[in-house]
Protein backbone atom coordinates (compact mmCIF):
# COMPACT_ATOMS: atom_id res chain seq x y z
CA UNK A 1 0.00 0.00 0.00
CA UNK A 2 2.98 2.25 0.95
CA UNK A 3 4.00 2.20 -3.00
CA UNK A 4 0.56 2.93 -4.14
CA UNK A 5 0.84 5.95 -2.01
CA UNK A 6 4.23 6.90 -3.39
CA UNK A 7 3.28 6.25 -6.94
CA UNK A 8 -0.04 8.76 -6.09
CA UNK A 9 2.19 10.87 -4.72
CA UNK A 10 4.42 10.93 -7.43
CA UNK A 11 1.73 11.31 -10.57
CA UNK A 12 0.05 14.10 -8.53
CA UNK A 13 3.56 16.14 -8.10
CA UNK A 14 4.25 15.57 -11.55
CA UNK A 15 0.92 16.35 -13.05
CA UNK A 16 0.83 19.80 -11.03
CA UNK A 17 4.09 20.56 -12.05
CA UNK A 18 3.89 20.58 -15.50
CA UNK A 19 0.51 22.53 -14.93
CA UNK A 20 2.48 25.10 -12.99
CA UNK A 21 5.11 25.06 -15.93
CA UNK A 22 2.28 25.93 -18.49
CA UNK A 23 1.11 28.65 -16.19
CA UNK A 24 4.68 30.07 -16.26
CA UNK A 25 4.47 30.09 -19.75
CA UNK A 26 1.40 31.54 -20.49
CA UNK A 27 2.08 34.15 -18.50
CA UNK A 28 5.37 34.83 -20.02
CA UNK A 29 4.02 34.29 -23.50
CA UNK A 30 0.94 37.21 -22.73
CA UNK A 31 3.20 39.51 -20.83
CA UNK A 32 5.73 39.51 -24.26
CA UNK A 33 2.77 39.59 -27.09
CA UNK A 34 1.70 42.73 -24.94
CA UNK A 35 5.34 44.43 -24.47
CA UNK A 36 5.29 44.10 -28.53
CA UNK A 37 2.31 45.02 -29.87
CA UNK A 38 2.13 48.29 -26.84
CA UNK A 39 5.78 48.97 -28.46
CA UNK A 40 4.83 48.55 -31.73
CA UNK A 41 1.93 50.79 -31.21
CA UNK A 42 4.19 53.77 -29.76
CA UNK A 43 6.44 53.67 -32.38
CA UNK A 44 3.65 53.39 -35.15
CA UNK A 45 2.29 56.93 -33.58
CA UNK A 46 5.90 58.21 -33.29
CA UNK A 47 6.56 57.72 -36.86
CA UNK A 48 3.07 59.03 -38.16
CA UNK A 49 3.99 62.45 -36.00
CA UNK A 50 7.33 62.68 -37.63
CA UNK A 51 5.56 62.54 -41.04
CA UNK A 52 3.10 65.18 -40.27
CA UNK A 53 5.81 67.14 -39.17
CA UNK A 54 7.31 67.31 -42.15
CA UNK A 55 4.27 67.79 -44.03
CA UNK A 56 4.30 70.84 -42.24
CA UNK A 57 7.29 72.01 -42.85
CA UNK A 58 6.71 71.83 -46.31
CA UNK A 59 2.89 73.52 -45.46
CA UNK A 60 4.95 76.49 -44.25
CA UNK A 61 7.41 77.09 -46.70
CA UNK A 62 4.16 76.52 -49.25
CA UNK A 63 2.70 79.16 -47.62
CA UNK A 64 4.87 81.62 -47.47
CA UNK A 65 5.74 80.88 -50.94
CA UNK A 66 2.39 81.60 -51.98
CA UNK A 67 2.13 85.27 -49.61
CA UNK A 68 5.47 86.70 -50.92
CA UNK A 69 4.76 85.56 -54.53
CA UNK A 70 4.33 88.54 -57.43
CA UNK A 71 2.64 85.80 -58.93
CA UNK A 72 -1.64 85.90 -58.51
CA UNK A 73 -2.43 83.49 -61.64
CA UNK A 74 -3.14 79.60 -61.72
CA UNK A 75 0.56 78.26 -59.78
CA UNK A 76 -0.83 80.20 -56.90
CA UNK A 77 -4.40 78.70 -57.22
CA UNK A 78 -2.75 75.17 -57.04
CA UNK A 79 -0.55 76.01 -54.09
CA UNK A 80 -4.24 76.52 -51.86
CA UNK A 81 -6.63 74.66 -53.29
CA UNK A 82 -4.61 70.96 -54.27
CA UNK A 83 -1.85 71.62 -51.18
CA UNK A 84 -2.78 73.91 -48.27
CA UNK A 85 -6.19 73.19 -48.26
CA UNK A 86 -6.40 69.20 -49.18
CA UNK A 87 -4.05 68.89 -45.81
CA UNK A 88 -5.73 66.05 -43.64
CA UNK A 89 -4.89 67.24 -40.02
CA UNK A 90 -5.82 70.11 -38.22
CA UNK A 91 -4.16 73.95 -38.93
CA UNK A 92 -4.87 76.70 -37.77
CA UNK A 93 -3.79 80.18 -38.23
CA UNK A 94 -3.41 83.00 -36.16
CA UNK A 95 -1.88 86.81 -36.16
CA UNK A 96 0.01 88.06 -33.26
CA UNK A 97 -2.37 88.95 -31.27
CA UNK A 98 -4.06 85.13 -31.63
CA UNK A 99 -6.92 86.02 -33.08
CA UNK A 100 -7.71 83.40 -35.24
CA UNK A 101 -7.87 83.69 -39.14
CA UNK A 102 -7.91 80.81 -40.54
CA UNK A 103 -8.44 77.23 -39.99
CA UNK A 104 -9.19 73.46 -41.67
CA UNK A 105 -10.25 70.44 -40.07
CA UNK A 106 -10.97 71.21 -37.17
CA UNK A 107 -13.45 68.79 -35.48
CA UNK A 108 -17.23 69.86 -35.20
CA UNK A 109 -16.22 73.78 -36.60
CA UNK A 110 -16.94 74.27 -39.89
CA UNK A 111 -14.07 76.72 -41.88
CA UNK A 112 -16.67 79.58 -42.36
CA UNK A 113 -17.93 79.43 -38.68
CA UNK A 114 -16.80 82.88 -37.31
CA UNK A 115 -19.31 83.04 -34.04
CA UNK A 116 -18.10 84.56 -30.96
CA UNK A 117 -18.31 80.70 -29.49
CA UNK A 118 -16.29 79.49 -32.01
CA UNK A 119 -13.35 82.06 -32.11
CA UNK A 120 -13.40 81.62 -27.84
CA UNK A 121 -12.97 77.80 -28.71
CA UNK A 122 -10.55 78.31 -31.52
CA UNK A 123 -8.07 80.56 -29.09
CA UNK A 124 -8.18 77.51 -26.46
CA UNK A 125 -7.09 74.96 -29.44
CA UNK A 126 -4.63 77.20 -30.63
CA UNK A 127 -2.99 76.76 -27.07
CA UNK A 128 -3.04 73.09 -27.09
CA UNK A 129 -2.09 72.82 -30.20
CA UNK A 130 1.12 75.02 -29.22
CA UNK A 131 1.79 72.76 -26.80
CA UNK A 132 1.92 69.55 -28.05
CA UNK A 133 3.83 70.39 -31.10
CA UNK A 134 4.74 74.01 -30.97
CA UNK A 135 4.22 76.97 -33.25
CA UNK A 136 5.62 78.04 -36.90
CA UNK A 137 6.11 81.69 -37.69
CA UNK A 138 4.90 82.39 -41.12
CA UNK A 139 6.62 86.35 -42.72
CA UNK A 140 5.64 88.27 -45.17
CA UNK A 141 8.85 89.85 -46.83
CA UNK A 142 10.99 90.35 -43.92
CA UNK A 143 8.45 90.98 -41.39
CA UNK A 144 6.88 88.40 -39.09
CA UNK A 145 3.05 88.16 -39.73
CA UNK A 146 0.91 85.31 -38.47
CA UNK A 147 1.50 81.79 -36.16
CA UNK A 148 0.41 78.41 -37.79
CA UNK A 149 -0.13 75.52 -35.70
CA UNK A 150 -1.32 72.11 -36.54
CA UNK A 151 -2.94 68.94 -34.59
CA UNK A 152 -3.05 65.17 -34.60
CA UNK A 153 -4.80 63.70 -37.71
CA UNK A 154 -7.75 61.74 -36.79
CA UNK A 155 -5.73 58.30 -37.31
CA UNK A 156 -3.38 59.45 -34.65
CA UNK A 157 -5.49 60.33 -31.92
CA UNK A 158 -7.19 57.12 -32.32
CA UNK A 159 -3.62 55.28 -32.41
CA UNK A 160 -3.17 57.09 -29.38
CA UNK A 161 -6.23 55.25 -27.73
CA UNK A 162 -4.99 51.88 -28.58
CA UNK A 163 -2.42 51.54 -25.95
CA UNK A 164 -4.97 51.71 -23.52
CA UNK A 165 -6.84 49.79 -25.13
CA UNK A 166 -4.32 46.93 -25.66
CA UNK A 167 -3.64 47.08 -22.00
CA UNK A 168 -7.26 46.84 -21.20
CA UNK A 169 -7.64 44.21 -22.90
CA UNK A 170 -4.40 42.30 -21.18
CA UNK A 171 -5.31 42.77 -18.14
CA UNK A 172 -9.08 41.54 -19.01
CA UNK A 173 -6.66 38.59 -20.57
CA UNK A 174 -4.87 38.17 -17.11
CA UNK A 175 -8.01 38.31 -15.09
CA UNK A 176 -9.49 35.87 -17.14
CA UNK A 177 -6.11 33.81 -16.76
CA UNK A 178 -6.06 33.95 -13.05
CA UNK A 179 -9.64 33.25 -12.75
CA UNK A 180 -9.25 29.91 -15.34
CA UNK A 181 -5.95 29.52 -13.04
CA UNK A 182 -7.84 29.31 -9.90
CA UNK A 183 -10.16 26.65 -11.62
CA UNK A 184 -7.51 24.50 -12.77
CA UNK A 185 -6.11 24.66 -9.51
CA UNK A 186 -8.95 23.89 -7.34
CA UNK A 187 -9.40 20.83 -10.27
CA UNK A 188 -5.87 19.86 -10.11
CA UNK A 189 -6.62 19.35 -6.08
CA UNK A 190 -10.15 17.76 -6.68
CA UNK A 191 -8.25 15.17 -9.15
CA UNK A 192 -5.89 14.63 -6.20
CA UNK A 193 -8.26 13.94 -3.14
CA UNK A 194 -10.63 11.67 -5.48
CA UNK A 195 -7.58 9.37 -6.67
CA UNK A 196 -6.45 9.55 -2.99
CA UNK A 197 -9.65 8.49 -1.65
CA UNK A 198 -10.53 5.73 -4.14
CA UNK A 199 -7.43 4.24 -3.77
CA UNK A 200 -7.93 4.10 0.11
CA UNK A 201 -11.57 2.58 -0.04
CA UNK A 202 -9.85 0.02 -2.59
CA UNK A 203 -6.56 -0.20 -0.12
CA UNK A 204 -9.18 -0.76 2.96
CA UNK A 205 -11.95 -3.10 1.28
CA UNK A 206 -9.86 -6.42 1.10
CA UNK A 207 -8.61 -6.54 4.66
CA UNK A 208 -11.52 -5.34 5.89
CA UNK A 209 -13.80 -7.94 4.08
CA UNK A 210 -10.79 -11.00 5.48
CA UNK A 211 -11.27 -9.65 8.96
CA UNK A 212 -15.36 -10.06 8.42
CA UNK A 213 -14.74 -13.13 7.79
CA UNK A 214 -12.72 -14.49 10.52
CA UNK A 215 -15.11 -12.93 13.14
CA UNK A 216 -17.12 -14.87 11.89
CA UNK A 217 -15.32 -18.13 11.94
CA UNK A 218 -14.58 -17.20 15.43
CA UNK A 219 -17.97 -16.07 16.28
CA UNK A 220 -19.29 -19.90 14.93
CA UNK A 221 -16.12 -21.49 16.89
CA UNK A 222 -16.72 -19.41 19.95
CA UNK A 223 -18.78 -21.42 22.91
CA UNK A 224 -21.07 -18.15 23.60
CA UNK A 225 -22.22 -18.93 27.21
CA UNK A 226 -21.33 -22.32 27.33
CA UNK A 227 -17.74 -22.17 29.92
CA UNK A 228 -18.80 -21.19 33.20
CA UNK A 229 -15.49 -20.14 34.24
CA UNK A 230 -16.53 -17.01 31.89
CA UNK A 231 -13.60 -17.50 29.36
CA UNK A 232 -16.26 -17.80 26.49
CA UNK A 233 -17.64 -14.68 27.79
CA UNK A 234 -14.38 -12.96 27.41
CA UNK A 235 -14.02 -14.00 23.75
CA UNK A 236 -17.33 -13.08 23.22
CA UNK A 237 -17.57 -9.29 24.07
CA UNK A 238 -13.87 -9.36 22.41
CA UNK A 239 -15.48 -10.44 19.34
CA UNK A 240 -18.56 -7.96 19.69
CA UNK A 241 -16.21 -5.36 19.77
CA UNK A 242 -14.17 -6.28 16.80
CA UNK A 243 -17.00 -6.28 15.17
CA UNK A 244 -17.85 -2.83 16.14
CA UNK A 245 -14.55 -1.61 14.75
CA UNK A 246 -14.68 -3.45 11.39
CA UNK A 247 -17.66 -2.47 10.85
CA UNK A 248 -16.32 1.85 11.51
CA UNK A 249 -13.84 0.47 9.13
CA UNK A 250 -16.21 -0.45 6.75
CA UNK A 251 -18.25 2.68 6.94
CA UNK A 252 -15.07 4.65 6.17
CA UNK A 253 -14.22 3.42 3.72
CA UNK A 254 -17.62 3.19 1.86
CA UNK A 255 -17.33 7.15 2.63
CA UNK A 256 -14.02 7.38 0.49
CA UNK A 257 -15.13 5.45 -2.28
CA UNK A 258 -18.22 7.80 -2.48
CA UNK A 259 -15.62 11.23 -3.23
CA UNK A 260 -16.17 11.68 -6.26
CA UNK A 261 -19.45 10.33 -7.31
CA UNK A 262 -22.53 11.83 -6.98
CA UNK A 263 -24.39 10.93 -3.42
CA UNK A 264 -27.63 9.25 -3.87
CA UNK A 265 -29.56 11.99 -1.49
CA UNK A 266 -32.24 10.69 0.13
CA UNK A 267 -34.90 12.23 3.33
CA UNK A 268 -33.99 11.64 6.64
CA UNK A 269 -34.59 12.89 10.52
CA UNK A 270 -31.62 15.11 10.47
CA UNK A 271 -32.09 15.05 14.53
CA UNK A 272 -31.38 11.64 14.79
CA UNK A 273 -28.03 11.35 12.08
CA UNK A 274 -26.71 14.09 14.89
CA UNK A 275 -27.62 12.27 17.68
CA UNK A 276 -25.97 9.04 16.52
CA UNK A 277 -22.86 11.68 16.37
CA UNK A 278 -22.48 12.79 19.96
CA UNK A 279 -23.18 9.27 21.24
CA UNK A 280 -20.41 7.76 19.20
CA UNK A 281 -18.05 11.16 20.55
CA UNK A 282 -19.63 10.37 24.25
CA UNK A 283 -18.40 7.15 23.97
CA UNK A 284 -14.81 7.69 23.17
CA UNK A 285 -14.32 10.94 25.55
CA UNK A 286 -12.86 8.65 28.39
CA UNK A 287 -9.60 8.61 25.65
CA UNK A 288 -10.21 12.23 24.62
CA UNK A 289 -10.54 14.04 28.22
CA UNK A 290 -12.66 12.83 31.08
CA UNK A 291 -13.43 16.50 32.17
CA UNK A 292 -15.07 17.31 28.32
CA UNK A 293 -19.02 16.99 28.00
CA UNK A 294 -20.64 16.86 25.07
CA UNK A 295 -24.30 18.46 24.93
CA UNK A 296 -27.15 17.89 22.09
CA UNK A 297 -30.21 20.45 21.83
CA UNK A 298 -32.23 18.65 19.09
CA UNK A 299 -34.90 21.09 18.01
CA UNK A 300 -38.38 20.70 15.90
CA UNK A 301 -37.52 20.22 12.80
CA UNK A 302 -38.57 18.46 9.11
CA UNK A 303 -36.66 16.13 7.21
CA UNK A 304 -33.55 17.02 5.31
CA UNK A 305 -32.39 15.31 2.05
CA UNK A 306 -29.24 13.79 3.08
CA UNK A 307 -26.58 10.86 2.34
CA UNK A 308 -26.40 9.89 6.09
CA UNK A 309 -22.71 8.22 5.65
CA UNK A 310 -21.23 12.17 3.94
CA UNK A 311 -23.12 13.97 6.44
CA UNK A 312 -21.78 11.87 9.34
CA UNK A 313 -18.40 12.20 8.01
CA UNK A 314 -18.74 16.21 8.00
CA UNK A 315 -19.79 16.17 11.31
CA UNK A 316 -17.71 13.73 12.48
CA UNK A 317 -14.85 16.34 11.82
CA UNK A 318 -16.46 19.13 13.23
CA UNK A 319 -16.58 17.67 16.45
CA UNK A 320 -13.26 15.64 16.30
CA UNK A 321 -11.57 19.59 15.35
CA UNK A 322 -13.83 21.09 18.36
CA UNK A 323 -12.18 18.19 20.34
CA UNK A 324 -8.60 18.71 19.47
CA UNK A 325 -9.72 22.43 20.39
CA UNK A 326 -11.04 22.43 24.08
CA UNK A 327 -8.99 21.71 27.49
CA UNK A 328 -9.45 18.53 28.41
CA UNK A 329 -10.15 19.35 31.95
CA UNK A 330 -13.12 21.97 31.32
CA UNK A 331 -14.23 21.44 27.43
CA UNK A 332 -18.06 21.82 26.45
CA UNK A 333 -19.44 21.12 23.08
CA UNK A 334 -22.97 22.11 22.31
CA UNK A 335 -24.52 20.90 19.74
CA UNK A 336 -27.82 22.56 18.62
CA UNK A 337 -30.52 21.61 15.53
CA UNK A 338 -33.17 24.21 15.37
CA UNK A 339 -35.34 25.62 11.73
CA UNK A 340 -33.04 28.50 9.90
CA UNK A 341 -34.38 31.53 9.92
CA UNK A 342 -34.31 31.16 5.71
CA UNK A 343 -37.52 29.31 4.80
CA UNK A 344 -36.78 25.88 3.63
CA UNK A 345 -33.30 25.34 5.69
CA UNK A 346 -32.60 23.82 9.23
CA UNK A 347 -29.51 24.90 10.87
CA UNK A 348 -26.82 22.72 12.61
CA UNK A 349 -24.92 24.72 15.56
CA UNK A 350 -21.66 23.81 16.93
CA UNK A 351 -20.10 25.77 19.35
CA UNK A 352 -16.86 24.76 21.81
CA UNK A 353 -14.93 26.32 24.41
CA UNK A 354 -11.52 25.93 22.99
CA UNK A 355 -8.58 28.47 22.46
CA UNK A 356 -10.83 29.70 19.05
CA UNK A 357 -9.26 30.36 15.44
CA UNK A 358 -6.76 33.34 14.79
CA UNK A 359 -8.42 35.93 12.50
CA UNK A 360 -5.55 35.53 10.12
CA UNK A 361 -6.05 31.87 9.84
CA UNK A 362 -10.20 32.22 10.12
CA UNK A 363 -9.85 33.34 6.15
CA UNK A 364 -7.97 30.31 5.44
CA UNK A 365 -9.60 27.43 7.15
CA UNK A 366 -11.90 25.97 4.42
CA UNK A 367 -8.88 25.81 2.07
CA UNK A 368 -7.01 22.51 0.90
CA UNK A 369 -3.83 21.88 2.85
CA UNK A 370 -4.50 25.02 5.57
CA UNK A 371 -3.86 23.64 8.64
CA UNK A 372 -2.46 25.31 12.31
CA UNK A 373 -2.07 21.97 13.48
CA UNK A 374 1.64 20.64 13.99
CA UNK A 375 0.36 17.35 12.28
CA UNK A 376 -2.28 17.39 9.61
CA UNK A 377 -3.09 17.69 5.89
CA UNK A 378 -5.46 20.53 6.42
CA UNK A 379 -8.20 18.58 4.43
CA UNK A 380 -10.83 17.68 7.19
CA UNK A 381 -12.49 21.56 6.83
CA UNK A 382 -12.55 21.46 3.08
CA UNK A 383 -13.89 18.01 2.89
CA UNK A 384 -16.72 19.12 5.19
CA UNK A 385 -17.12 22.10 3.38
CA UNK A 386 -17.06 20.09 -0.06
CA UNK A 387 -19.94 17.47 1.31
CA UNK A 388 -22.46 20.40 3.04
CA UNK A 389 -21.86 22.41 -0.08
CA UNK A 390 -21.51 20.94 -3.41
CA UNK A 391 -23.07 17.58 -2.58
CA UNK A 392 -25.65 18.61 -0.21
CA UNK A 393 -26.45 22.42 -1.18
CA UNK A 394 -26.20 23.50 1.69
CA UNK A 395 -23.94 26.43 3.48
CA UNK A 396 -21.00 25.86 6.02
CA UNK A 397 -19.62 29.11 7.52
CA UNK A 398 -17.39 30.29 11.00
CA UNK A 399 -19.85 32.52 12.75
CA UNK A 400 -17.42 33.64 15.17
CA UNK A 401 -14.62 32.87 17.14
CA UNK A 402 -12.48 33.95 20.08
CA UNK A 403 -10.76 32.44 22.72
CA UNK A 404 -13.30 30.48 24.80
CA UNK A 405 -16.10 30.47 22.20
CA UNK A 406 -15.62 29.41 18.05
CA UNK A 407 -19.30 28.47 16.60
CA UNK A 408 -19.65 27.10 13.31
CA UNK A 409 -23.20 26.70 11.39
CA UNK A 410 -24.50 24.52 8.54
CA UNK A 411 -27.73 25.50 6.68
CA UNK A 412 -28.85 22.88 4.61
CA UNK A 413 -32.28 23.00 2.45
CA UNK A 414 -35.26 20.69 3.67
CA UNK A 415 -36.38 17.98 1.70
CA UNK A 416 -38.62 19.03 -1.35
CA UNK A 417 -40.95 16.06 -0.34
CA UNK A 418 -41.45 17.25 3.10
Amino acid sequence: MASRWRWLNRTSDLYVGKSTLFKTFLLLGIGVISTVFIWYTFDVIESLQRDIRSQVDKYVQLWQLAANSPTSGSELQFIFNEIIVKATFPILVVDQSGEPLYWRNIKDIAPDDRSSETIARLKEIAIDMKEDNGEFKLHYGEDFVNYLYYGDSEVISQLKLMPFIEIGIVLAFLTVGLIGFQTIRRSEERHIWVGMAKETAHQLGTPISSLMGWLEVIDSESPRGRQPDGEASLIDQTVDNMKIDVDRLQKVANRFGMIGSVPELKPCDLNDLVAEVVEYYRRRLPFEGRGVRISLEAGEIPKVALNPELLSWALENLVKNALQAVDSKDGRIDVVTRPSVENGSVEIELTDNGKGIPSAAARKIFRPGFTTKKRGWGLGLTLVKRIVEEYHGGMIRLERSRPGETVFAITLPVAANQ
